[in-house]
C-alpha cells in the first residue's frame, strides 16, 4: 500500500500523516510507502525521519512524475492556494489549483491505463464552492444537493476540480472522493493567507497573550470543525468503501464535512467565558469589507445527514474545539495562567 498525501507538510497534511503513522495501516491493510509531497520540509520534523516516509520535494506540477514513479494506490490531495491568495492573484489560485489539479488526475489516469492500480484519489474542496448569489439565494440549511454558486475565484477552482474529479471517476480512471471542507478551527500555528483566518486567529494569538484583529462583524454566523474533526473526516471519506447504504460512499457526490454553526460574537464569548476578560480584551472589532464579502457569501447552516450515514458527526460546542485546541497545543497558551494546564478537572 503506496499512500501519498499532498501538501504534506502544510498543517492538514502533518495531522493526516500523523494519525497514518500512528496506525501504520489503511483498511485494515499494512502501508508499505507513506510519500509526502510539498515545496518545504521543515527541519524539525519527525514524520521526515520515520523509515516508512518518502519525502518527494519542489512544486507539485513539476514533481508529478516522482510522486508516480511507482504505483499510488492511495493519493490525499491537500495541496491549494487558499482563498484571499486566489483573490489576490488570479493566475496563482488558477496555477496552483486548476492546472495541477488537472495535471495530477491525468497523471492518475496514466496509471490506470498502463493496466497499474486505479488510484483511490482524494480531493480537498471547500464551503466556498457555496454562494449567495442574488439570483439565487442559498436556502437556510445548505445540502450536498443544493447548486453551488461560488463568489469567489477559490471557490470557482475548487467547484471545477470537483467536477474534475467526478468525471475522471464515471469513467473509471480514478476511484475520486471529495470532502468539502468547513472553516477549521482553531489552527495553531503562524497566520495564513486565507480570508478565514480570522476565525482561528481571535482565539489563538489572544490565548498566547497577543492582540488579535477581528474583520467582520460579530453577528456573522459561520460554520467550524475543529482539526480533530476534520482529519477524522478526510481519512473516512478515504477509507470508506463504496457502494449504497448506510456507512458506505454512494457515487461520486461530494461530502459535506459536519459543520458546527456558531457566530463570531459567540465565538469571543466563549474565549472570554474559558479565558477571562483580559484575554479577550485582546480582540479588537474592525470590519474588512473584502474579508466580509468572501467570508460572508459562504452558508453557515448544513444538512450533516450524508456525513452522519459515514458516522461522522460535528463538534458538540465551540467550547469543545477551544478546550481541545489547549489541550493539543499547552505550548501555544499564555506561560503562567491557569490555561496551560488545560480543561478544569480533566488534569490536561
Amino acid at each position: 500500500m503506496r499512500i501519498v498525501i499532498t501538501g504534506g507538510f502544510g498543517f492538514l497534511g502533518r495531522q493526516v500523516t500523523a494519525s497514518l503513522l500512528s496506525t501504520r495501516t489503511f483498511r485494515g491493510v499494512p502501508i508499505d510507502r507513506l510519500v509526502l509531497a510539498d515545496r518545504i520540509v521543515p527541519a524539525e520534523s519527525q514524520a521526515a525521519a520515520d523509515p516508512l516516509v518518502e519525502i518527494v520535494r519542489g512544486d507539485l506540477a513539476d514533481s508529478l512524475h516522482e510522486v508516480f514513479a511507482e504505483p499510488v494506490d492511495v493519493l490525499i490531495h491537500l495541496a491549494a492556494a487558499v482563498s484571499a491568495e486566489c483573490e489576490a492573484d488570479f493566475d496563482l489560485g488558477m496555477s496552483a489549483n486548476l492546472d495541477t489539479t488537472r495535471a495530477l488526475l491525468e497523471a492518475a489516469r496514466a496509471q490506470s491505463a498502463a493496466d497499474g492500480p486505479v488510484p483511490c484519489v482524494v480531493f480537498s474542496s471547500s464551503v466556498a464552492v457555496y454562494g449567495s448569489d442574488p439570483a439565487l439565494p442559498l436556502p437556510p440549511v445548505v445540502s450536498e444537493s443544493t447548486l453551488p454558486t461560488p463568489r469567489s475565484s477559490y471557490g470557482i477552482q475548487k467547484l471545477v476540480c470537483e467536477q474534475l474529479v467526478a468525471d475522471y471517476t464515471r469513467r473509471s480512471f480514478i476511484d475520486g472522493r471529495v470532502a468539502r471542507l468547513m472553516t477549521v478551527s482553531v489552527r495553531p500555528g503562524k497566520p495564513n493567507a486565507a480570508a478565514s483566518g480570522f476565525l482561528s486567529g481571535v482565539i489563538r494569538e489572544p490565548l498566547a497573550g497577543l492582540p488579535a484583529v477581528c474583520p467582520v462583524r460579530p453577528g456573522l454566523r459561520v460554520a467550524l470543525a475543529s482539526p480533530r474533526r476534520t482529519v477524522e473526516a478526510i481519512l473516512r471519506i478515504a477509507e470508506v468503501e463504496r457502494g449504497a447504504g448506510k456507512g458506505r460512499l454512494d457515487g461520486a457526490l461530494p461530502v459535506n464535512l459536519p459543520a458546527l454553526t456558531v457566530s463570531v460574537a459567540e465565538m469571543l464569548a466563549t474565549l472570554r467565558r474559558v479565558a477571562g476578560d483580559t484575554v479577550a480584551d485582546l480582540v479588537t472589532i474592525a470590519p474588512d469589507p473584502d474579508v466580509e464579502a468572501i467570508v460572508g457569501s459562504w452558508p453557515s447552516a448544513f444538512d450533516n445527514a450524508r456525513a452522519a450515514a459515514l458516522g461522522l458527526e460535528p463538534d458538540p460546542t465551540f467550547e469543545s474545539v477551544v478546550w481541545d485546541y489547549i489541550g493539543d497545543h499547552p505550548d501555544a497558551v499564555l506561560a503562567g495562567t491557569s490555561l496551560a494546564e488545560g480543561r478544569p478537572g480533566t488534569g490536561r
